[in-house]
């Protein structure tokens, strides 16, 4: 597994064109082309601001601009679910590349999980253009040092569950469909709609432990993610969910490195199946 983790590194270049292959056919045949990075989270933005605003105001408690708030969450969970979406259907949509013998397939859910990733930080001068005008005091200098290391541990927790995926789609295709309906509920059991205050004080407790609520929360790594992205960019006070976010960036080595040894182990199979 060394080995091939090493191999990887050399094919940088391919996973660059790659990228941008995948980046261009996004976009091929429309007027606008990448401005579309630009325009559809503006637009969307727009919509919820309208949405939460007027049709149906919501109220939490700390939360004064909740279509900022939701949209700090939105950003990175779209990309984190699209990345996976598409990971897991990598191997299978690619299958003539596959079938080529000396074509690294580990760099097919790469690439999905990476262009995600470019989409994700083109959108983030819409967001960050509207807390500069909407939000009364701006993420510090220091909060804004974390950004890149949040950036970071969901780039690697994605990495890592999207190899396991795309790896095991191949052998189970009932997956991709599974995957659909565990995304959503994820979504609704991340603390992206609502604060996670909100949740993490409800439930049975034992005497000793905390509330119930608490502990789902603390189990969903995507929780961790997103509170990090909320507090940086939209909560006013210190960073301090930083220590889970170091915990997590451990657990997402780990996650990779039996992600890629899974990967590694079905590779040889690939050819076949797909």
């Amino acid at each position: 597994m060394l080995t091939s983790l090493r191999r990887l590194l050399g094919y940088r270049v391919l996973i660059q064109t790659l990228v941008v292959r995948e980046l261009k056919a996004r976009y091929r045949g429309s007027v606008l082309g990448f401005f579309w990075s630009f325009a559809n989270p503006l637009l969307l933005l727009l919509v919820y601001t309208f949405v939460f605003s007027v049709v149906l105001p919501a109220r939490f408690e700390g939360v004064d601009n909740y279509a900022l708030f939701l949209f700090c969450g939105l950003l990175p969970w779209t990309w984190f679910s699209s990345a996976l979406t598409e990971a897991s259907n990598s191997l299978l949509a690619n299958g003539n590349l596959i079938r080529k013998v000396l074509f690294p397939a580990e760099v097919l859910p790469l690439v999905a999980v990476l262009a995600n990733m470019v989409h994700f930080l083109l959108a983030l001068p819409i967001l960050i253009l509207a807390l500069v005008l909407f939000v009364a005091v701006p993420p510090s200098l220091t909060e804004l040092l974390w950004f890149p290391a949040v950036v970071a541990v969901q780039l690697l927790l994605t990495l890592a569950l999207g190899l396991m995926l795309a790896a095991l789609t191949v052998h189970f295709r009932d997956i991709r469909d599974l995957l659909a309906n565990v995304l959503t509920l994820w979504f609704f059991a991340t603390p992206i709609l609502y604060p996670w205050t909100m949740v993490a004080s409800r439930g049975p407790s034992v005497a000793g432990l905390p509330p119930a609520g608490k502990v789902l929360m603390d189990l969903n790594p995507f929780t961790h993610i997103a509170i990090s992205y909320q507090e940086i960019l939209f909560f006013d006070g210190p960073f301090g969910h930083w220590k889970w976010l170091l915990a997590l960036a451990v657990a997402g080595i780990c996650l990779f490195l039996a992600g890629y040894a899974l990967f590694d182990r079905l590779r040889d199979s690939f050819a076949e199946e797909v």
